[in-house]
């Protein structure tokens, strides 16, 4: 391949990669434009103002902040996905540890059967989860839909961990032992500093999951306003009549300032944990 060849496949490359990031990106930005829009307009008819800020607005985001309970709304998705978060590590952390270092008998079937409850839709299931959290007296409240959004997040991230685990040498823990560690101590003092990509994986996952979704959370966690998490509560601003569509666009660019932060703090750590964590399984 000569060297004018691999500059145009390269230039090709670099175009198609371009055309890309811009229609990922354009939905976002789109919200953002609509946000600064006076009114309910959710587009206008100048087209310079569908790609740059024309005009522009704080007046949804005075209204959503202060002129509505959003804060509220936000401060219930930040309980529930941290929660989620704290809950999901505990767990998944413990039982990927135990399935990587110890050999007991149906673990390999406890493998294939995680995998195959992985399967199953999640979807189908909410009305039997609704029925075992009316039965031990957790709907309608922020526990009980911490504890839906962490059986979803057991599968992958136990599995991600777990490889991660298997790629870590256990003389270090028998080192540590050795010298004086309890099995506690090595697992706490060795072993979970050397999987913090694979934390962060889960970390961010478990949020990800308790933050975003709209389903769970609506019909988990019903009513009042005071309980309603931010997306549930974004659908509810539409009526009969009319949709809000400034106000709308204002309130989800604020829930999606959060995932992005969370993102861009964890990257590094985020690859590395699902990259390693397939090595080994």
């Amino acid at each position: 391949m000569t060297r004018k060849t691999r500059t145009t496949v390269r230039i090709i490359q670099y175009v198609i990669l371009i055309l890309a990031a811009l229609y990922a990106f354009y939905p976002i930005w789109f919200a953002i434009l609509a946000s600064g829009r006076s009114g309910d307009r959710l587009y206008t008819l100048n087209l310079p103002g569908m790609f740059f800020p024309t005009e522009w607005t704080f007046e949804n985001y005075r209204t959503m902040l202060f002129g509505r309970p959003f804060l509220t709304w936000l401060k219930n998705s930040f309980v529930v996905a941290g929660a989620t978060t704290v809950l999901s590590l505990v767990i998944c952390t413990a039982s990927a540890f135990v399935l990587s270092r110890f050999k007991f008998k149906g673990r390999e079937f406890f493998l294939i059967f995680l995998l195959a409850i992985q399967t199953f839709p999640g979807l189908l299931s909410l009305v039997a989860i609704a029925q075992l959290l009316t039965a031990f007296g957790l709907y309608g409240k922020h526990a009980g839909l911490v504890l839906a959004y962490t059986t979803g997040t057991l599968v992958f991230c136990t599995w991600n961990m777990k490889g991660y685990f298997d790629t870590i040498p256990i003389d270090l823990e028998e080192s540590a032992m050795l010298d004086g560690c309890g099995p506690i101590q090595a697992f706490v003092l060795v072993a979970l500093p050397l999987v913090r990509p694979a934390l962060a994986v889960t970390a961010i996952l478990a949020f990800l999951s308790g933050w975003g979704d709209f389903i769970f959370a609506s019909v988990l966690v019903p009513a009042p306003d005071s309980l309603k998490l931010a997306v549930p509560a974004l659908y509810e601003l539409a009526n009969s009549v009319s949709v809000p569509w400034g106000q709308f666009a204002a309130g989800a660019v604020i829930v999606v300032l959060p995932t992005i932060v969370v993102f861009l703090l964890a990257q590094g750590a985020f690859e590395a944990g699902l990259t390693m964590g397939g090595v080994k399984g």
